[in-house]
């Protein structure tokens, strides 16, 4: 299990935010071309998910369908992501699926649950989009993904897609690294100038979408 540290940036510009890490005393480096994240976010039909993250429940998860690419009609390779989170930890537990297209959503869900371990019936809710870029430091204990460009869609309330139409400016950074290093973690926050916060695309995608 591993720290993910979530900083929601306003008033800054992608590039700023790069540079910022370009010149960090960790000499943070691109480790990865840049690419477009899609996700499929998936929940029950209560909102369960939801609801558990917005009441602070200490152990929760999430459940996501994930694939990459400029093209979101088209899921390529896509994989089931079941996020959990006890605490401050959390990690995933990640299962591949079958190619399919975004608008036979109903396919798509019988793959899911077909995935799980669990009995759960769970519905698609949201789609979004966004441009990450990533980060690492030379030591490889420290990594940092920058996501901009956010967009969503309402699965809920119009499961036909052909564009996004609600975008949200802002940059997020997220660092991450494992538990055994949080005793080394403070050589990198005390050089991040941003202010710690808690952000989930899931609910905010909900919640700009309603």
């Amino acid at each position: 299990m591993r720290f993910e540290r979530k900083y929601r940036i306003d008033n800054l510009s992608l590039q700023h935010v790069q540079q910022v890490l370009r010149v960090h005393p960790a000499s943070f480096y691109k480790i990865f071309p840049d690419r477009v994240v899609n996700n499929i976010y998936f929940d029950t039909p209560h909102m369960s998910c939801l609801q558990d993250n917005l009441n602070g429940v200490n152990i929760r998860k999430k459940y996501r369908l994930r694939w990459y690419g400029p093209q979101p009609h088209l899921l390529k390779n896509p994989q089931l992501e079941i996020k959990f989170k006890e605490n401050d930890l959390g990690g995933k537990t990640i299962f591949k699926l079958a190619d399919a297209q975004l608008n036979d959503l109903d396919s798509i869900s019988n793959q899911v649950h077909a995935a799980l371990t669990e009995q759960l019936v769970l519905q698609p809710t949201l789609l979004n989009s966004y441009q990450r870029s990533y980060w690492g430091t030379k030591d490889k204990k420290f990594r940092i993904t920058i996501d901009s460009g956010l967009r969503f869609h309402p699965l809920l309330y119009a499961a036909k897609f052909s564009k996004y139409r609600i975008f949200d400016q802002v940059v997020i950074v997220e660092l991450k690294y494992e538990k055994e290093d949080e005793k080394d973690v403070h050589r990198i926050i005390d050089y991040l100038p941003f202010r710690l916060s808690k952000n989930s695309k899931y609910v905010q995608g909900i919640l700009l979408t309603q």
